[in-house]
């Protein structure tokens, strides 16, 4: 079995950290209180989830490499069909969850998996046009279809999910992660999976690259925004000119999803970085002993974070302090037990049933 690269558990930590900031917030409806930690909670809207997707993509392709260099087609398809089933139990595990967690991302995730399955034999040019292809659908299904259907804005909740064409609708276009345009954030992390990270010379070309992209983006729509002003010029309102020229997941335009990739890939290079100059300290590995616990922690952040939250009564209308003095305490006690968990087991307890089911080793 291939080594764990520990400098990526890191950023599946810091991606579930980051995820469990946002999720409280939206589940506390906490839009109160200080104006500095409101700013700070808003940095991870959209930022965490796609990290999360991306890492997920750099797992396929390690997943996958050995069967599509080999070019035998048995192989490529024992990797096919491995990732397939790993698809499926994600989408299944993840619409039992929905019911409890309606801004679940294991369903969506799983849809990418499915498709991820029958492209990558692709090389890496075409790793790149297929997410580029899947980032600009968005925007052609915008015009064609009503993006605001089924959507309850003031509550933040998707209403008509268990008819078909709800399911349709929220699962490929307009749900919290839709297949179009979130799957060219795995099939950038499949292309990312290829590169040599090992190296410093790629390491900090992906950073500089990400970072002048990043930058670049967010000014652009910045001035745009400005430029615009309250949109009387173009007959538009001013949450009309919020809603198409940000650069924030909703809607996923391709300025959000470009401007979210880069700040993955910023945020893992950093992440593989500290790996390697901090690799002996305790703070390096509770860290990526928690990423290791990746599934679990992030079904537990709402059945048993939430849940103790709604027990005792504060997990409705709470200040941003609050929410995010609970996530600093749930982050605390995952950390202690992914650490504890993996004194005597190899795996997390979801990550062990996972693989079980799948029957992978």
């Amino acid at each position: 079995m291939k080594q764990r690269v520990q400098g990526y558990d890191v950023a599946r930590a810091l991606a579930i950290f980051g995820m469990v900031i946002v999720n409280f917030k939206i589940a506390m409806n906490a839009m109160e209180g200080n104006a500095l930690l409101l700013g700070f909670s808003a940095i991870f809207e959209g930022r965490a989830s796609a990290l999360f997707v991306i890492l997920a993509g750099i797992g396929i392709t390690f997943l996958s490499n050995k069967a599509r260099a080999s070019g035998d087609l048995t192989a490529m398809s024992s990797a096919r069909r491995s990732i397939i089933k790993r698809g499926v139990l994600l989408v299944v595990v993840g619409l039992i969850y929905t019911p409890i967690w309606q801004a679940d991302i294991l369903h969506f995730y799983g849809c990418y998996f499915i498709i991820a399955a029958f492209i990558f034999k692709l090389n890496d040019k075409g790793l790149l046009r297929f997410s580029v292809l899947c980032m600009l659908v968005f925007p052609i299904l915008m015009v064609l279809f009503d993006y605001e259907k089924n959507w309850n804005w003031s509550t933040l909740t998707y209403e008509n999910l268990w008819t078909i064409d709800g399911m349709l609708r929220h699962i490929l276009f307009n749900g919290f992660h839709p297949v179009f345009p979130w799957v060219a954030f795995l099939v950038f992390g499949m292309w990312l999976g290829r590169q040599d990270l090992s190296s410093r010379e790629t390491k900090n070309k992906l950073f500089k690259i990400a970072l002048c992209t990043l930058i670049m983006c967010e000014l652009m729509f910045y001035f745009v925004r400005s430029a615009i002003g309250d949109g009387a010029a173009l007959e538009m309102t001013v949450d009309e000119v919020a809603f198409l020229f940000s650069t924030s997941i909703i809607p996923p335009l391709p300025q959000y999803i470009i401007s979210a990739s880069s700040s993955a890939v910023i945020v893992l290079i950093g992440s593989l970085y500290f790996s390697e100059y901090f690799a002996d300290s305790k703070l390096h590995k509770w860290f990526y002993q928690t990423g290791q616990l990746s599934l679990t922690l992030y079904v537990a952040h709402v059945i048993v974070g939430m849940g103790l939250l709604n027990v005792i009564g504060k997990l409705e209308n709470q200040s941003i302090g609050f929410s995010l003095l609970s996530v600093l305490v749930f982050c605390a006690m995952s950390v202690c037990f992914s650490v504890l968990w993996l004194k005597y087991f190899k795996v997390g307890p979801l990550e062990w049933c996972f693989r079980k089911v799948v029957g992978a080793s």
